[in-house]
């Protein structure tokens, strides 16, 4: 409905908006929700020009890495009206982003952070952080995470096709080594640094081939199914597993960086 309200609003003006939504779909709408709604979404596009606009047009990094996460801070908060300001004291957590871009080579990143907000708030800041450190027309951004869906989708939404998402390399290991435990129980060092080896040449089908074979059933609960989780995870991200090309090119498969930047 949206849409239709939108089409129509930017072609007419909002007092025959109403009229067509009536004759079209058989819907009321007072013209102030008319304007509310279509001026949201010109909103919405001027902002995503805007960042296009932004973007520096000469002199721009070629290839940039970027990282993002977020960790839980904790926040105490006082009760003012006590006589005792020891006492009555309340522990809460609250979630804190941060992200590091830098070029690729440097060793000397540039911050952003947000301590309240939305997901996406943290990903404008992640792609302002980008534009400080060099991100421009041609550049390209290697991100960096640890599998949280948050982290891609901004990259996707943030970046377009000047970005990539790759999930850290040891946040895979961590699921493979529960899964060795059933896989190659008398040798689980070696059948991890087997299916290490398939996954830095992009053989993930190999990985999955070799889990499927030991795959516990549906019934069994998820703390007791290593080997499922770690299948699913790495078949439900199959497009964020080129750690070949990553490791050709010289760039990062690991987000160690933001880990201890936080």
């Amino acid at each position: 409905m949206q849409r239709a309200v939108t089409d129509f609003g930017a072609d007419h003006a909002f007092g025959l908006v109403s009229k067509k939504l009536q004759e079209h779909y058989g819907i009321g709408l007072s013209v102030s929700t008319v304007r509310v709604l279509t001026e949201h979404h010109a909103g919405q596009i001027y902002q995503a020009e805007q960042r296009i606009t932004d973007q520096p047009q000469a002199d721009s990094c070629k290839i940039l890495i970027g990282e993002v996460d977020g960790s839980r801070v904790p926040i105490v908060k006082v009760d003012e009206d006590a006589d005792d300001k020891r006492k009555n004291k309340t522990l809460r957590r609250k979630e804190a982003r941060l992200c590091l871009v830098h070029k690729a080579g440097s060793t000397t990143p540039t911050f952003g952070a947000t301590f309240s907000g939305t997901v996406t708030d943290a990903g404008q800041q992640f792609y302002h952080c980008a534009v400080q450190a060099g991100f421009g027309k041609g550049s390209h951004l290697h991100g960096v995470g640890d599998g949280a869906m948050w982290i891609a989708d901004q990259i996707d939404e943030q970046f377009g096709a000047q970005g990539s998402y790759l999930i850290d390399f040891y946040h895979i290991c961590d699921y493979l080594a529960a899964a060795a435990k059933s896989c190659a129980p008398q040798h689980e060092k070696a059948w991890m640094d087997k299916q290490k080896d398939r996954l830095k040449q992009n053989g993930y089908p190999s990985v999955l081939e070799e889990l499927d074979a030991f795959l516990e059933s549906d019934t069994v609960e998820s703390q007791n199914a290593p080997v499922r989780a770690c299948y699913r995870h790495i078949k439900n991200r199959t497009h964020q597993l080129d750690y070949q090309a990553a490791l050709a090119q010289g760039l990062p498969i690991g987000s160690g960086e933001i880990e201890s930047a936080h």
